[in-house]
């Protein structure tokens, strides 16, 4: 007996933390928006290495480090007596090395241009991983609808099972449509399992990108906006892709980066200064007479005396380098694109596939099985039919979720590759 209110207890507990137990609040697309934006690390990893490019061109600009020294020269070994020779001397000096007129300037132009690159990638990559949340936020919510039409559908079949039972209990119906109804329910069974372990393999993706535990729990909503926009021609997605694609503009830096590499390397046939002032002080001599202290000037620069294999060489590279980078463009605008044609096209096919089925098919394709059910109940219509029939508006029902889930894919898809948000009419 106690071992038995025990146990009612310890339900009863378990229950009311069940039943107490907050749900996790709902995920919108826009909260998932703003979640990945602020929390995903490897949008914080690429603004990090844009910071740290924007520090170094005032670094390359400027001058390299004054180098002052001290030295002790004409030391007689014998004694070490500064006074005993006349050429000994205590020397401190200051030099200063001169790259040739332009060359700082084009090391800090080129580093500017790498630092802008960098910058854009760092809105390239916010454009695709707002595409990646928007696409994961879609399969999600795709695949609880598609969850939620299948617990219909099976409770819609139970009812099925039960009438034919009943029939076939007074004499009035089979026993394989009983059958028949028991296959196709056990069947929206197995989809029910392979339909769960994708929702939890999809939030799994989803909360990589919002920077979540894997198993932290997603609430998705169970209703959005259906209504889906008129995009602006193609033509203008391909203009605005030409203006305000990050990924076009970073090459665009990197080849006026290339260019001034080019630049440079060109101004490596100059030599390249050190100047250079010491001041060197004499001990008097061992009878007391004064010794005059010296001044020394220095003027060094480098002689390009290996141009054939150095500089000529180094020019070619940057050349090399620069048609590269100009042939990466052209084809980064090829695969742009190419890319905002095959959304476009798939934006527009899932745009009237989700008309069609909202506005014909389904409703038609209940119409058509409210009148088998009637039509059975009164054997006029066969099992096999009646259960064909609505099988076939669980498939439409889910094709209508799936080609909205693909619209608003190919949606984000678009916004992606043009750069741009405001991408419709």
């Amino acid at each position: 007996m106690i071992s038995r209110y025990k146990t009612t207890l310890f339900l009863l507990l378990v229950l009311s933390r069940i039943v107490n137990a907050e749900p996790a609040p709902l995920l919108t697309l826009q909260s998932a928006v703003d979640i990945a934006v602020q929390d995903n690390p490897s949008l914080a990893q690429i603004q990090a290495r844009s910071e740290a490019m924007a520090a170094i061109p005032s670094q390359l600009g400027s001058l390299p480090d004054p180098v002052i020294s001290f030295n002790a020269l004409n030391l007689p070994v014998d004694t070490f007596d500064l006074g005993q020779e006349n050429m000994t001397q205590m020397q401190g000096g200051i030099s200063q090395a001169f790259p040739f007129f332009g060359k700082l300037a084009l090391r800090e132009q080129t580093a500017t241009y790498q630092a802008e690159a960098a910058s854009y990638d760092v809105t390239e990559a916010r454009f695709r991983l707002l595409r990646d949340v928007k696409k994961n936020w879609w399969t999600l919510f795709y695949l609880h609808r598609a969850l939620d039409i299948i617990i219909v559908n099976q409770n819609l079949l139970r009812q099925f099972v039960k009438i034919a039972r009943t029939k076939y209990e007074v004499g009035e119906g089979l026993q394989q449509d009983v059958l028949l109804a028991q296959l196709e329910l056990s069947k929206l069974l197995d989809t029910e399992i392979r339909l769960t372990g994708a929702i939890a393999r999809a939030k799994a993706q989803l909360n990589a990108l919002l920077d979540q535990p894997a198993n932290h729990k997603i609430n998705i909503p169970k209703q959005t906006a259906e209504d889906l926009p008129i995009l602006q021609s193609e033509s203008t997605l391909f203009a605005q892709a030409e203006t305000y694609r990050a990924l076009l503009a970073s090459k665009r830096e990197s080849i006026r980066a290339a260019q001034s590499r080019l630049a440079l390397a060109e101004k490596d046939f100059y030599p390249d200064f050190k100047i250079g002032a010491y001041y060197g002080g004499r001990a008097d001599t061992l009878s007391g007479e004064e010794r005059a202290d010296f001044l020394s000037l220095k003027l060094s620069m480098t002689v390009p005396i290996f141009a054939a294999s150095k500089q000529h060489k180094a020019v070619d590279q940057r050349s090399s380098e620069l048609m590269q980078q100009r042939y990466a463009l052209q084809d980064q605008w090829n695969n742009v694109r190419a890319e905002i044609s095959t959304a476009y096209s798939e934006f527009q096919q899932s745009k009237n596939q989700v008309v069609l089925f909202k506005s014909g098919i389904i409703p038609q394709a209940r119409q058509t099985v409210a009148s088998m059910l009637a039509g059975y109940q009164v054997n006029k219509v066969d099992f096999l039919n009646l259960v064909r029939s609505q099988i076939t508006l669980y498939n439409y029902e889910t094709q209508y979720w799936k080609a909205l889930t693909e619209a608003n894919q190919a949606l984000a898809q678009l916004t992606a590759v043009v750069g741009k948000e405001e991408i419709y009419e």
